[in-house]
């Protein structure tokens, strides 16, 4: 079962403003990157569903995070079907987020109150999420859908829609000032906060750093 409600972790979403987005197969590297981002700052992470195991991979990591860090907040993404969905929500997921817009996994999710969060790729398909309760919907892939100039234009006849891309956000002071200055209510970083080399080092203390260097900006570009 979860641990938050999703009204809550709507609500943290809203407030922290990032959520790193990462899948290794060893859980003691999942660990390493977790305590990194959570000592940065990070209070919500997205595991991505995309190797083999990766569902044995996540149960362990949150057993771990419920008794090392409870304030976290831990979900799945890469989901793309209701199946995965139930599965990860048995494993005690918080959230669920998808590249696609899926209406078996809305009722999924709904059924157990979980937060859902689907890819859109367009307006059509934003209105639709929402008809099937998402709160927050996920633009991906960000950039090759239209970067910050497309949830500029959503927000303009939609001001209630609440957009997190994923796919094309850096963390650097331009990209993050571009897309939350066009309405992003949060953002998803994956490889670009979370580097190969860091992984490959095993330099966790460079991560922690570095996502302190986003809050840091993202505080700035809010004031």
């Amino acid at each position: 079962m979860a641990r938050f409600s999703r009204i809550e972790v709507a609500l943290k979403m809203k407030e922290t403003g990032i959520i790193p987005v990462f899948f290794h197969s060893d859980a003691g590297v999942c660990k390493h990157v977790l305590k990194a981002c959570y000592d940065g700052g990070v209070r919500v992470f997205e595991f991505t569903n995309r190797g083999d195991f990766a569902h044995e991979v996540f149960a362990e990591l949150n057993h771990w995070a419920a008794a090392e860090m409870p304030d976290m907040i831990l979900g799945v993404g890469s989901v793309v079907d209701a199946g995965t969905a139930s599965l990860y929500i048995q494993l005690g997921a918080s959230f669920i987020v998808s590249p696609i817009l899926n209406h078996d996994m809305a009722k999924v999710c709904n059924r157990r109150k979980i937060l859902w969060s689907p890819g859109c790729g367009s307006l059509t398909e934003i209105n639709q999420a929402e008809e099937y309760g998402a709160e927050i919907c996920k633009i991906f892939p960000g950039a090759q859908v239209g970067g910050p100039s497309f949830v500029k234009a959503i927000k303009g006849p939609c001001p209630w829609t609440s957009l997190m891309p994923t796919g094309g956000v850096e963390p650097t002071e331009e990209s993050l000032k571009a897309w939350f200055g066009a309405g992003v209510t949060c953002v998803g970083m994956g490889s670009q906060l979370i580097t190969k080399e860091i992984i490959h080092k095993g330099n966790y203390s460079e991560l922690t750093n570095k996502v302190k260097q986003v809050f840091e900006i993202l505080d700035e570009i809010r004031e």
